[in-house]
């Protein structure tokens, strides 16, 4: 089973949620596998630490434009559906824009003329760790400047086992990123603030999990830090609540010092271990 840990704001608790339901499903013996998605900012390690046994470099191809053989027909600027070609043709200047590129081969299709040849470029690592028997931690981490990590997060879920269960850490927001980490998952938790910011990106990705299809719950971090209106929203839309975090200082420097609640506290890894089976329930 896969389970994403998602929300459309960035700061909700999503990397503090999927590091605490991984230790408990770890101390409930299960075999698990904990994939940090965030590949621009991940952070899991800070939190479960252990020795890194395998890397995996993850490249792009890059077209390459040969300027004796381009005979200027622009094709290949025509095909191309991110504007990554730039192309002038009263000055017979062709020139492609790297970063807007995304792989897609389009350009080698369009052209006839042999003008276009590819070449490698780094654009993220895909990091392997073994914190403990049946459990694993994998690592996405896109290099600086490059614009989309979905390659990368792309590597880094298939680098995974799919007999164990899977707790997959997305990153913010409802764009590509986020689409590329929930779209193999079996269940999305979607982790929210009581705030008017938690519950607008809250909605948008309620729509986008509608829109495909995926089932879903919602936890509320921080719960009695504003008013009751993600409550109430949840309620009208029969969304179903899993479980709520309380506001509290204890939890708070727990987590900035590195450290797992469920870990310090018995009662919250068996309320992380709670919600493997509610999500079990919610399946099934």
């Amino acid at each position: 089973m896969k389970i994403a840990i998602a929300s459309g704001k960035g700061g909700t608790g999503k990397t503090f949620v999927s590091t605490n339901l991984y230790y408990a499903a770890q101390n409930s013996g299960l075999p698990v596998t904990l994939i940090d998605c965030d590949a621009e900012e991940p952070n899991v390690a800070e939190f479960i630490h252990a020795e890194a046994n395998s890397r995996l470099n993850v490249f792009q191809q890059i077209p390459v434009i040969d300027t004796e053989k381009c005979t200027y027909c622009g094709k290949c600027h025509e095909y191309c559906n991110y504007n990554a070609i730039m192309f002038i043709p009263g000055k017979k200047y062709i020139r492609v824009l790297e970063e807007l590129c995304h792989d897609c081969g389009a350009c080698l299709v369009a052209c006839k003329y042999g003008a276009i040849t590819e070449k490698e470029k780094l654009i993220g690592t895909v990091t392997k760790m073994h914190p403990g028997p049946r459990t694993h931690l994998i690592e996405a981490r896109s290099e600086v400047g490059v614009y989309s990590p979905v390659p990368v997060i792309k590597k880094a879920i298939n680098a995974s086992d799919d007999t164990t269960l899977t707790i997959l850490d997305a990153p913010p927001g409802i764009s590509c990123p986020f689409i590329a980490t929930v779209v193999p998952s079996d269940f999305v938790v979607l982790v929210t603030e009581p705030t008017p910011f938690g519950l607008n990106d809250l909605m948008l990705s309620v729509e986008t999990l509608e829109e495909i299809g995926k089932p879903f719950g919602v936890i509320i971090n921080r719960s009695g830090l504003g008013d009751r209106a993600v409550h109430d929203w949840l309620l009208q839309k029969k969304i179903p609540l899993l479980m709520e975090i309380p506001f509290d200082r204890e939890i708070a420097r727990l987590y900035s010092v590195g450290d797992l609640l469920s870990k310090e506290n018995p009662e919250y890894e068996k309320r992380f271990a709670g919600l493997l089976e509610t999500i079990k329930e919610q399946l099934t």
